[in-house]
């Protein structure tokens, strides 16, 4: 059964998760689909941006209920093996070299703040509820911690993850967590305006760029001083940049705009 939908359409990638019924939370299998989908995407594929969102009527509530029973009778080893095999889906929509758009409505609870946290761009509507749910249960928001505190500032995000406290959309943007709000009416408008932001870059330059960012974020300006010079050098002699600088020079669209 599929329990996560992958689709294409004008150039963008559209993973859906798609477990409603259960408010698209996950479990092994889910986590593995997951995984798998964003793994596929390669730098070649012709798909200018992937949009992460939910079916139903909530982005993903966290954990589903029947898989965290079973994590009951888990020992240490299990455990810890379950938690790498989650980091892994994580890190697999991090590294993707796909830019990702995350659509998050409804509710955004545990592990769903993960998924957001490893996208690029988050687009949230304005009702949904957000929250760190996990020491509410007596564990820890752990594994997620990772991603969220690559994008939020601990002094903003730190509150949330201690206390379990619901929060808002507006709240997450402050935290850095989301990009963008609107109303559930503004929604599809808001994914067409960032889909579009990606069909008129260069696609080799977005991709350079992901990559560029995620390794030096954090490094001293002399450990990067290497890395950045490197990409810079690389964009303005390859074919698109050239193709990039032309168009501008010339006031013309770049071949590789899709509009």
């Amino acid at each position: 059964m599929s329990l996560v939908q992958v689709t294409e359409s004008q150039s963008i990638a559209t993973v859906t998760l798609h477990r409603p019924d259960l408010r698209n939370a996950f479990n092994p299998e889910m986590i593995s689909q997951i995984t798998k989908a964003f793994r596929q995407f390669s730098a070649s594929s012709g798909i200018r941006a992937i949009v992460l969102r939910g079916s139903g009527k909530v982005f993903c509530a966290g954990g589903d209920l029947s898989w965290m029973q079973e994590m009951v009778n888990y020992d240490f080893a299990q455990n810890k093996k379950d938690a790498e095999i989650l980091f892994e889906m994580f890190q697999a929509i991090l590294t993707c070299p796909l830019p990702v758009i995350c659509v998050v409505h409804g509710a955004a609870f545990g592990g769903a703040l993960g998924l957001i946290a490893a996208s690029d761009y988050v687009i949230c509507e304005e009702k949904t509820q957000l929250c760190f749910s996990e020491v509410k249960l007596g564990i820890a928001p752990a594994v997620i911690s990772t991603f969220v505190l690559q994008k939020s500032n601990l002094g903003l995000v730190g509150p949330a993850m201690l206390t379990g406290h619901p929060f808002t959309a507006a709240d997450a943007k402050i935290m850095g967590l989301v990009h963008d709000i609107c109303d559930e009416e503004s929604l599809n408008d808001k994914i067409l305006t960032a889909c579009q932001w990606f069909r008129d870059s260069g696609p080799e330059a977005v991709r350079a760029t992901k990559k560029l960012i995620h390794e030096i974020s954090g490094a001293s300006p002399a450990q990067a001083k290497d890395a950045v010079t490197q990409v810079i050098a690389e964009r303005r002699v390859s074919a698109e940049g050239q193709e990039g600088l032309k168009s501008f020079l010339e006031k013309r669209k770049p071949s590789w705009r899709l509009s």
